[in-house]
């Protein structure tokens, strides 16, 4: 199965994307990022979230698609922590979702070129499967520092904690990240749970995407039925229950 989205699809998942601005980020960064978002939306509306089919979502409107399941896994991850008793004086819910909504922004280029355009090598989209190839007008920054610099280059600020959590996403998948992450001086490790929450939804939302396209090609496992404990079931909230255009909204997703 080839995924891919209608355009209906693709403006829905458009407006809740600022709807999720609009309910989580206070001024001025609210308008400063729906401006920001409004002026590359024909770019951004259409990216993939990544260049090849082995990866996760690329295809047109794969970006947006996946920055909202990350959004929403982190708002749901912070529920889990919380019941875990993860201390959350020390970060906001608007430093969560600013930096789910902003990790994977160094993937829409600079302000003239686009990070992915359409593949012109035949044999790679058949072969490889990379529907789209990197720009080379594009100067190299890794994603993280290009977010970052993205952001700050248009005059949103952005707390310490949200630096951090964006530059760390991906993890110890970056050996970049280590120096945060690998620490065993108490010191020198992170003040806030934060990073983990949020490479922690970018990972549950990338293996939700491959799930999605490629164990109907590769054949699921068998299934074995696990039933929770009664006492443990009747706690356990769903996304239906929490907040019901998020429930939605990840039916289309």
């Amino acid at each position: 199965m080839e995924l891919k989205l209608t355009a209906e699809q693709i403006s829905k998942h458009w407006d809740f994307l600022m709807k999720l601005i609009d309910d989580y980020i206070e001024e001025p960064r609210r308008t400063q990022l729906k401006d920001f978002y409004s002026k590359f939306q024909e770019r951004i509306i259409m990216m993939p979230a990544s260049y090849k089919k082995e990866y996760h979502n690329a295809f047109p409107g794969g970006y947006v698609d996946h920055v909202i399941r990350v959004i929403i896994g982190a708002i749901k991850l912070n529920e889990v922590w919380k019941e875990m008793h993860v201390d959350q004086s020390t970060y906001t819910m608007e430093e969560l979702v600013f930096s789910a909504l902003n990790h994977d922004l160094g993937k829409i280029g600079d302000e003239e070129n686009e990070s992915y355009i359409p593949q012109t090598d035949q044999w790679r989209k058949d072969k490889l499967g990379e529907d789209y190839m990197f720009n080379e007008k594009l100067a190299f920054a890794s994603v993280p520092d290009r977010s970052l610099f993205l952001l700050q280059s248009h005059g949103i600020k952005y707390t310490f904690n949200e630096m951090v959590a964006i530059q760390t996403h991906d993890g110890i998948y970056d050996e970049g990240n280590k120096k945060y992450l690998m620490s065993f001086t108490p010191g020198q490790k992170p003040r806030t749970s934060l990073p983990f929450i949020l490479h922690q939804a970018d990972l549950m939302a990338s293996r939700i995407e491959f799930e999605k396209e490629w164990l109907p090609k590769l054949g699921k496992d068998k299934k074995v039925e696990v039933k929770a404990p009664t006492k443990y079931a009747s706690k356990t909230p769903t996304l239906s229950n929490a907040n019901a255009p998020f429930a939605n909204l990840l039916n289309n997703l």
